[in-house]
């Protein structure tokens, strides 16, 4: 069914952060073919707009704050898993929950990182997993995690 939905879809122009994130997937998807690590990849469904009974009922049920939109639960060079902050590539700021949220994963043994871009993304993850190479792995434009900016 997902080679389906992927064999239809038109590039998308990637300019809001649930455009970069959907590209990403698209991504990880079709690598995952031979990047068996990839499928793993998840999203986390905290952020978009909801009304106010369907918000309190999700913070009921544990949704938090903050906390990044993906997570990839591999482990490598002694981090338990990888999980990214995605924002836009001309913007996007971090709040103060999600700063919180990337110092916090990484004193557990995370790697987490903010990446601007789904190409961004990209790089982050197959540097992350090694994978040497990789076309990705060369257009790595930031340093992983760098959330002072």
């Amino acid at each position: 069914m997902m080679d389906a939905l992927l064999a239809g879809s038109k590039p998308l122009k990637a300019k809001s952060e649930g455009d970069h994130q959907l590209e990403l997937f698209r991504w990880a998807y079709k690598q995952g073919r031979t990047i068996p690590e990839l499928q793993l990849l998840f999203a986390v469904p905290n952020g978009g707009a909801r009304n106010k009974a369907t918000a309190a009922r999700m913070r009921l049920e544990g949704v938090k704050a903050g906390v990044p939109d993906m997570c990839l639960p591999v482990a490598r060079d002694g981090h338990h898993g990888l999980w990214i902050e995605l924002k836009r590539e001309d913007g996007g700021q971090l709040s103060g929950e999600q700063r919180l949220w990337l110092a916090r994963l990484r004193a557990e043994g995370y790697m987490a990182a903010l990446c601007h871009g789904a190409h961004e993304a990209y790089a982050v993850i197959v540097d992350y997993l090694g994978i040497e190479n990789h076309p990705e792995r060369l257009t790595l434009a930031r340093s992983v995690a760098n959330v002072d900016e």
